[in-house]
């Protein structure tokens, strides 16, 4: 193995998240997917009973399963860093850390979001956080993403040997 393996430990891992679909997510989809097959089964009878209900059903759960693989990582280690998907920002960039209320969360994506900035929404869940940045060869103002732990990760970041570093 070469020196520069990822060497990556769970100790190196201060906090993970994966943003999946709600139990209540699941119901229109499965609901939409069985009744679209019971049309289908209906309009041609020549085919099998069950192949629209064989394709449909796992095709719902493919794209609920597909909308819930985003994941929230922050890690610690020689440079701690923050996850959102693939997009990854060194602690060192961040100059403030804000929480999203889920009552604010409409005038946060409305009226008061930068077209600039990083954002990763997921509706399901209610809160999200605001990480500004403070990098001048970045134009991005800050990024904004949901998470069920907002407080949390705020705390996090904030508390992170790097936050501010700059």
């Amino acid at each position: 193995m070469t020196e520069s393996a990822n060497t990556r430990t769970r100790t190196d891992l201060a906090y993970a998240e994966r943003l999946t679909v709600s139990w209540w997510g699941w119901l229109l989809p499965l609901a939409a997917a069985v009744l679209l097959a019971a049309q289908i089964q209906f309009a041609y009878p020549a085919l099998p009973p069950w192949a629209p209900y064989v394709v449909l059903v796992p095709l719902a759960v493919a794209a609920v399963l597909a909308l819930g693989r985003t994941r929230l990582k922050v890690e610690t280690g020689a440079e701690p860093q923050l996850w959102v998907g693939e997009a990854h920002l060194p602690l060192r960039y961040v100059a403030a850390v804000d929480v999203v209320t889920k009552r604010d969360k409409r005038k946060a994506l409305g009226p008061e979001l930068d077209p600039a900035a990083f954002c990763v929404h997921k509706p399901w869940i209610g809160p999200l956080v605001r990480v500004h940045l403070d990098d001048p060869d970045d134009p991005t103002p800050y990024w904004l993403f949901s998470t069920r732990r907002p407080e949390k990760i705020a705390a996090l970041l904030t508390d992170s040997p790097a936050f501010g570093e700059r």
